[in-house]
């Protein structure tokens, strides 16, 4: 049985080229670059990763380079959410079928749901498929919080769901996710800014679009943790929090790719209709960028 997940995980971005295609050769960089930096797992077709700009076929490319690509060093979770239960299904099946180790589902993100007709979702696709269910709790999106107590039952009814991504912003139910629910369900926090906070809380990992950027970075936050030297921690974050700051006040994608062209990793613009950062945004991120990283050689 493969092991569970924890520690930092990253949601890769997804590269262009200057045409808008899918840029794969820049994939395959950009999964070297997060699994040298030490992260304990990728997840492909995120949010960070403009997943909502990529067609079906593109969705499953990109899985299917990242599973690739990453041969087996870390875990890939594949995020298989949909606008119908019935496409969450063929994608998830597919990511199962192309050896991802989990998939992290979103609820649909236009009409929002009731809490009846997510778990309903939810349970259908995790039950179209054996490998582990990561749900994925993003309400700014979505239009549906899922508390606590409801995360906990589906985990309880549905055996491979056995994680969660929660990214409320709410450390309150991210405690309770841990405190009161960790017998069924691990939870990772999706706010990047809330990184240190969430390892102090006990979380099993988090994971962050700024690992793209930042990944030795908050591997080592995360080391200091795991070795409980919270003020090494606290220093090692002190360090680097104003561009995780700086990247979470700025439209997130085009901030993460902006960073990571500052220092010489070219990933290109995030994919239109969303523009590169306007001209004052992108040098404070420039600036913040160069001063904590080397740039690339």
């Amino acid at each position: 049985m493969p092991q569970p997940l924890s520690g930092v995980l990253s949601a890769l971005l997804t590269p262009f080229t200057p045409d808008g295609a899918l840029d794969e050769a820049t994939l395959r960089r950009v999964v070297d670059r997060n699994i040298d930096g030490g992260l304990h797992g990728v997840v492909a077709c995120g949010s960070t990763g403009e997943f909502t700009t990529l067609s079906g076929s593109e969705r499953r490319r990109v899985v299917e380079t990242v599973i690739d690509q990453t041969a087996g060093r870390v875990p890939v979770v594949a995020q298989t959410g949909a606008q119908s239960t019935t496409e969450a299904i063929d994608l998830s099946r597919h990511a199962e079928a192309a050896g991802a180790d989990a998939v992290m589902l979103v609820a649909p993100y236009y009409e929002p749901l009731t809490l009846a007709e997510t778990k309903r979702y939810l349970a259908t696709v995790a039950g179209s498929i054996t490998i582990p269910v990561m749900l994925y709790n993003l309400p700014v999106a979505t239009g549906v919080n899922m508390p606590p107590a409801f995360v906990g039952e589906l985990a309880r009814e549905v055996d491979n769901i056995r994680y969660i991504k929660d990214t409320s912003a709410d450390m309150a139910q991210a405690g309770q996710l841990v405190h009161n629910y960790g017998d069924v369900i691990s939870t990772f926090v999706g706010w990047d800014s809330l990184l240190l906070a969430a390892l102090t809380e006990g979380v099993a990992g988090v994971m962050a679009g700024t690992a793209n950027v930042l990944a030795a970075e908050l591997v080592s936050i995360h080391a200091a943790m795991t070795e409980r030297d919270l003020d090494r921690a606290r220093e090692e974050w002190s360090r680097i929090y104003p561009l995780v700051d700086a990247i979470m006040a700025a439209p997130f994608t085009p901030a993460i790719k902006h960073a990571l062209n500052a220092v010489g990793f070219a990933v290109g613009d995030p994919r239109l209709p969303v523009f590169p950062l306007d001209p004052e945004t992108g040098a404070t991120i420039s600036r913040l960028a160069t001063a904590v990283l080397q740039p690339v050689a």
